[in-house]
C-alpha cells in the first residue's frame, strides 16, 4: 500500500517533469525520490511515468493516476487546516478537570478557549486525578489536566500545566488558638480532598514527618467543601494558596505559618496521542498561559 510521501513525490515529478527538479521541491535527494516512485509503482502493479521522455511524462495510466493523487493531497492539506488555523476546529473535545483548577484559573481559560475556537464544543467531566486517567485510558476523554501523569500508558502525552503552593489555613479563632498553645496543632483535625487523590497521600506525609502518625483527617471531594469546613473552625483546611485569596480578604481564613512548608501540587495536561494531538497541544499551551496569569494574580502573601 503506498503513503502520502509517494503520493507526493510522483505529483511534483509529474509537474516539474524531472525527478531531480522534484528531489530539490521535496528537499530530497534524487535517488531518494527514485525510490519513492519505484514503491508506489510496485504497490499499483505497473509503470506510472515515461522515463525514456525528457521531460518525464506519466504514461496513460500514470495520468488518470495523477488526478487521483492530486485530490488525494489536496484533501489531506484540507484537513490538516483545520488544526493549523486558528479557529477551524470544530469538533468536540472531551476535557477532564480535576476540582482544584476547575475553581480557580478555568473560567479565564474557558473565554479564551471560546474567543479561540468559535467551532469547538467542550464536554468537560470534573473530578479526582485517579479517576480522570481511568478515563482517559478507556477513550472516554481526550485530554486531562490533572495530575499524576506517572499513570497514563504509551497511548498518551503529557506537557507541565502549572505548580499550585499548598498551605494550611484555619478560622481566625482557630489560628488564634493554635497559636497560643503549641500542641493544640497535632490534635486538631486536618481537612483535605478524598484519600485517592495525591493532596491526602502528601498531607499524610508530610504530618508523619512532623512526628504526627495518626492524624485526624475529614476528607472530601470538592475545594469548596474544605473553604466552608475550614472557615466554620470544624479544622485546618490544606488548599492550594492561590485558591484561598478571597476568603482570606474577607477574613475568614488566616494561613498558618510552617516551619517546612508542604509539597507543592504538580499539574499537567495529558491527551490521547491518537485524538486531536496537534490541536490538545495548542489547548495546553493555553492552559499554562491562564495558570500562570492566575498565579501571580491570586496568590496571598504568608502570614
Amino acid at each position: 500500500m503506498f503513503d502520502f510521501k509517494e503520493l507526493e513525490a510522483f505529483v511534483w515529478v509529474v509537474r516539474l517533469g524531472s525527478f531531480r527538479k522534484g528531489a530539490t521541491k521535496l528537499h530530497l535527494t534524487q535517488p531518494s525520490i527514485s525510490d519513492r516512485i519505484n514503491r508506489l509503482e510496485a504497490a499499483v502493479g505497473e509503470s506510472l511515468l515515461e522515463r525514456a521522455t525528457r521531460p518525464i511524462q506519466p504514461t496513460l495510466r500514470g495520468r488518470e493516476f495523477f488526478a487521483h493523487a492530486e485530490r488525494l493531497l489536496s484533501g489531506r492539506e484540507e484537513a490538516m487546516r483545520l488544526f493549523q488555523e486558528e479557529g477551524a476546529f470544530s469538533g468536540t473535545l472531551r476535557l477532564g478537570v480535576i476540582e482544584t483548577i476547575a475553581n480557580s484559573w478555568f473560567p479565564a481559560f474557558m473565554r479564551q478557549l471560546a474567543e479561540r475556537y468559535p467551532k469547538l464544543t467542550l464536554e468537560m467531566t470534573v473530578d479526582i486525578s485517579p479517576f480522570l486517567h481511568q478515563r482517559l485510558a478507556d477513550n472516554d476523554l481526550d485530554m486531562l489536566f490533572a495530575m499524576d501523569s506517572a499513570a497514563m500508558g504509551p497511548y498518551a502525552t503529557q506537557t507541565p500545566l502549572c505548580t499550585f503552593e499548598m498551605g494550611m489555613f484555619a478560622s481566625p479563632p482557630l489560628a488564634e488558638q493554635l497559636a497560643q498553645d503549641g500542641e493544640c496543632f497535632a490534635r486538631t483535625p486536618f481537612i483535605s480532598f478524598s484519600k485517592q487523590a495525591r493532596p491526602y497521600t502528601e498531607l499524610v506525609s508530610y504530618l508523619a514527618e512532623q512526628g504526627i502518625t495518626q492524624p485526624k483527617v475529614h476528607c472530601t471531594s470538592t475545594l469548596m467543601t474544605i473553604l466552608r469546613m475550614s472557615s466554620e473552625g470544624l479544622g485546618i483546611g490544606v488548599l492550594p494558596v492561590a485558591t484561598v485569596e478571597d476568603v482570606i480578604n474577607h477574613g475568614e481564613l488566616v494561613r498558618l505559618p510552617l516551619e517546612t512548608p508542604l509539597p507543592p501540587m504538580v499539574y499537567e495536561a495529558i491527551w490521547r496521542n491518537a485524538n486531536y494531538p496537534d490541536f490538545c497541544a495548542s489547548v495546553a499551551r493555553l492552559g499554562r498561559q491562564c495558570a500562570e496569569t492566575y498565579s501571580r494574580q491570586h496568590a496571598p502573601p504568608a502570614d
